[in-house]
């Protein structure tokens, strides 16, 4: 359970800072169905920009903005997805995929921060007069975790690997108070957590590790799960049914938005084959299970190879790529054009549904979901590495790619789990957890055994929501907007 124990004294500095810096926070009902966000701060929102510093975007951490970077009326539209045809994934499953490009930051990550952030917030275990907000993270998060900080007045310290992409760092540059490079690449996860463990001797540093806050699964499952449901049902022909979804595990808070399968990089098979090594799947992270997994409700594992991904960013991106595609594979020209909104993890995540579509043999009237966690923008430099790697990208160079990478995805490396593999993988979770970062091995026993856990957890969130309005009636700024 999300501990929502108040603290009175710190609350009260907390009100003062957001009326002193005209901070109105949204609830997770808000952030679902953004129509019930209030009128006056839907027409304030038209003169922000998608990536302003400005307290207003917090508004805007949902998956139905107006799909546009600047400008815009303010208002919110359907849910940000694209349907992937079966001319690109070559298989006759219909694939949705949610677009975080769309979100302030360009990735759906601010929503789980926000998730992790604002319960303490708003019952005053966080005092953003004293307190500085502490984001390890392999990437993602951390930037999520900073736009949040900033936007609520809060300090922020941002933790990620030295590997990561320059983009990455260039940002939080701006944003964040400190950025802490720890050694190592994507699937280096203990690097991170032995750094929150060095700031955790400074009382004013309050870590939110995305691998065990539930506040990350609880986001997702009340605002990712409901999106889902929404695009779904809007390509829903009769006689079509909702299969399933996939998703590679980071932090595994965006598996609670449906779970089924869980993807990770085949050079690091950390669920399929309790593995370990480096991978370049940016997004996701391995070496570990995180505590927020709800590993029985887990259905199979698939391991994606990331050179698949590396050689798929450059297809989808490059005019020689989206020109082979749309000419010669017959993939329609608007799809070609939608392909950059996939980031290295969001294809990868695609890699999952269509080997899922293959093992399980789906058919037209199957419907997989799955998630673009960010987009191309995001790898704008591995792009280029790619291009000083391997040359000038050619038409031989596409079709090549698209034969061995996205056709040629075969079934290998997966495994359907049983009531055994499941608490296998499960188990797992001591090493880190309970020998490691300190959890109690009764409450790692809950997770598995309580048939409660999950559901009271996830049912937090109307407590959450009156504690967030209570915070916004006693700053004030609602009633006179």
């Amino acid at each position: 359970m999300i501990d929502l124990t108040m603290n009175r004294e710190n609350l009260k500095r907390s009100i003062e800072r957001a009326r002193e810096k005209n901070i109105i926070i949204p609830t997770f009902a808000q952030m679902e169905d953004p129509t019930k966000i209030p009128e006056k701060i839907q027409d304030k929102l038209t003169g922000v920009g998608l990536w302003d510093v400005n307290p207003l975007n917090l508004f805007r951490i949902t998956w139905r903005n107006n799909p546009v970077e600047k400008g815009g009326d303010g208002k919110f539209g359907d849910v940000n997805y694209i349907e992937l045809p079966s001319s690109l994934t070559g298989v006759k499953a219909r694939i949705v995929l949610l677009t975080g490009k769309w979100f302030p930051t360009g990735c759906h990550k601010v929503g789980a921060s926000f998730g992790c952030l604002v319960p303490r917030l708003v019952t005053g275990q966080f005092d953003p007069t004293y307190h500085h907000a502490v984001w390890p993270s392999t990437g993602n998060y951390c930037r999520g975790g900073a736009f949040n900080s900033k936007l609520l007045a809060c300090d922020s310290v941002a933790i990620l690997p030295a590997e990561m992409s320059k983009e990455r760092f260039d940002w939080l540059s701006k944003i964040a108070g400190q950025v802490i490079a720890t050694p190592g690449c994507e699937s280096n996860v203990k690097e991170i957590f032995d750094k929150t463990w060095e700031l955790r001797k400074d009382p004013s540093m309050m870590i939110f590790n995305q691998f065990e806050e539930m506040g990350n699964p609880l986001w997702h499952y009340n605002v990712t799960g409901r999106a889902i449901r929404d695009a779904v049902e809007q390509i829903r022909g009769e006689g079509d049914r909702f299969a399933g979804a996939a998703f590679t595990s980071g932090s595994a808070g965006t598996m609670s938005a449906g779970d089924f399968a869980v993807g990770e990089a085949l050079q690091c098979p950390t669920l399929l084959n309790n593995g370990f090594g480096g991978h370049r799947i940016e997004g996701i992270g391995d070496k570990h299970v995180p505590w927020i997994h709800n590993v029985k409700n887990t259905d199979m594992v698939i391991a994606i190879d990331d050179e698949d991904s590396q050689k798929l960013l450059r297809l989808f991106n490059d005019p020689v790529g989206l020109k082979y595609l749309e000419e010669v594979v017959g993939v329609p020209h608007q799809t070609c054009e939608q392909l950059s909104l996939l980031g290295i993890s969001g294809i990868a995540n695609m890699l999952c549904c269509i080997k899922m579509a293959k093992y399980y043999e789906l058919d037209e009237h199957d419907i997989l979901a799955t998630v673009g966690t960010d987009s191309a923008v995001m790898y704008q430099s591995r792009i280029r590495e790619l291009e000083e790697q391997n040359g000038a990208y050619t038409e031989a160079m596409a079709a090549a790619d698209w034969a061995e990478h996205l056709h040629g995805v075969r079934t290998d490396a997966m495994e359907e789990l049983t009531y055994a593999t499941r608490k296998r993988v499960h188990n797992l979770k001591y090493y880190t957890w309970v020998e490691q970062q300190g959890k109690d091995v009764q409450e790692l026993n809950a997770q598995w055994y309580d048939k409660h856990y999950w559901t009271d957890m996830h049912a937090q969130v109307d407590e959450i929501d009156a504690l967030i309005n209570e915070f916004n009636e006693e700053v004030g700024l609602l009633k006179n907007l």
